[in-house]
């Protein structure tokens, strides 16, 4: 069972970079393009677009790929 998370959220996820930290921006529900890449969101298998705290770059990401940081 996907976690399922909330704007504002403070999240995880691994990258070719080590580990980013950032914010849940939305969820994302319907395809959509960010930065030239297709997301095939939908209602079944949602994705969430993230915010890294150090760089400000945006991303989506499978609920799977993120863990929400303890505050």
């Amino acid at each position: 069972m996907a976690t399922d998370f909330k704007k504002g959220d403070a999240v995880e996820w691994t990258s070719s970079q080590g580990t980013i930290q950032g914010k849940i921006v939305e969820k994302l529900t319907s395809p959509i393009d960010i930065k030239g890449h297709h997301v095939a969101a939908s209602e079944d298998n949602p994705e969430y677009l993230v915010r890294s705290d150090a760089t400000g770059a945006e991303a989506a990401h499978k609920p799977a790929a993120l863990k929400k940081k303890s505050t």
